[in-house]
């Protein structure tokens, strides 16, 4: 007779509404209308969710989060919360307030805590207000730069749509600030990250990756600034010999165009706005934000927090479903990649 292994449980994620007064609760409450293969876990005040879903005018039942528990798929209608912070004064679609931002912090902070220690697979984020958290006397760049600082790791933030992934070799920087950032040794690691999570995450065996200029036409030969010379080429040269399959420094303006993507796995841009328009263009509302470098799994949604179709029941659920099912797909790689080094 033979004995199959026992079913694996479902994965279990932990789920952050972002920002209150934005669409971030408005998703959560629309992705918990359907049946999701894995356990999901909102870490946020459950009042939150619950005036929201009404507000929206749809049915949620909120169950408490136990941990000591065999994880469950979520079922339609039903969310379970993990209360892991308190809002500091009632939440009103559209309507900041600084007295929540350090809610919105703990709830990230516990969720990447929770990852940490095995408490949840992976992590999906809904958008946060980086302006009101800093309004209100935080230091905060975003949630790459936090998760980076709790896990004392340096991350890779890549953005992916259907046909296209796009790295950032620096990200939340001011123009002005982006050419002292870009060193030898940021692109170094950079690019090593992706060499190694793009097997790890996506299951890429051998990354192609196409790296962007810094400068237009890639400086020129030196006409229009001497980055790519004196940083990207070195680098490069060092990591083909390597056996990295890279190509560049490419002119951003003809990086994407569909023969050279055709065979490229990621474009890495050098600064946020020099790759992101391109693929918010081609698929914005199904893009998926993946921080790699990270010794957890966190994905996120491309877009913000929306604060006029908050609580409207406009906002478009697809991104955040998209940042789940890929959450899902890399929590179960890394659940194969364990087994196997386990024998």
């Amino acid at each position: 007779m033979t004995h199959l292994p026992p079913p694996r449980p479902p994965a279990r994620i932990a789920l952050t509404p972002g920002e209150p007064a934005g669409i971030g609760p408005d998703l959560c409450v629309r992705l918990a209308q359907q049946a999701q293969p894995a356990e999901l876990i909102a870490l946020c005040d459950p009042e939150l969710l619950s005036t929201r879903a009404a507000c929206l005018g749809l049915p949620l039942q909120i169950r408490p989060f136990d941990p000591a528990a065999q994880p469950t798929p979520t079922a339609p209608g039903e969310l379970r919360v993990d209360p892991v912070a308190q809002l500091r004064c009632p939440a009103e679609p559209g309507r900041l307030d600084t007295r929540n931002a350090a809610y919105v912090v703990e709830t990230l902070s516990a969720a990447c805590r929770g990852c940490r220690t095995g408490r949840f697979e992976a992590v999906v984020t809904a958008p946060v207000h980086k302006g009101i958290i800093n309004d209100a006397g935080l230091v905060f760049t975003g949630h790459t730069e936090l998760f980076a600082e709790q896990c004392q790791a340096k991350p890779v933030m890549l953005l992916a749509a259907p046909g296209l992934r796009v790295a950032l070799a620096t990200t939340h920087l001011a123009l002005k600030d982006v050419p002292a950032a870009l060193t030898r040794p940021r692109l170094t690691e950079v690019l090593e990250t992706l060499l190694r999570d793009l097997p790890r995450r996506f299951g890429i065996a051998r990354p192609r990756i196409a790296v962007c200029g810094l400068n237009p036409h890639a400086g020129e030969g030196g006409h229009l600034g001497g980055e790519e010379i004196d940083i990207i080429i070195p680098v490069l040269e060092r990591l083909r010999a390597a056996g990295a399959d890279l190509r560049g420094p490419l002119p951003a303006d003809t990086a994407f165009l569909p023969p050279l993507l055709a065979d490229t796995d990621v474009v890495l841009a050098m600064y946020h706005d020099q790759g992101l328009p391109v693929l918010k263009h081609l698929g914005f509302g199904r893009a998926v934000n993946v921080t790699l470098g990270l010794p957890i799994i966190r994905t996120s949604v491309d877009h913000g927090t929306a604060l006029d179709m908050a609580g409207t029941g406009r906002a478009d659920p697809g991104s955040l479903e998209a940042a789940l099912a890929m959450a899902i797909e890399i929590a179960a790689r890394e659940r194969a990649r364990r087994a196997a080094a386990a024998g």
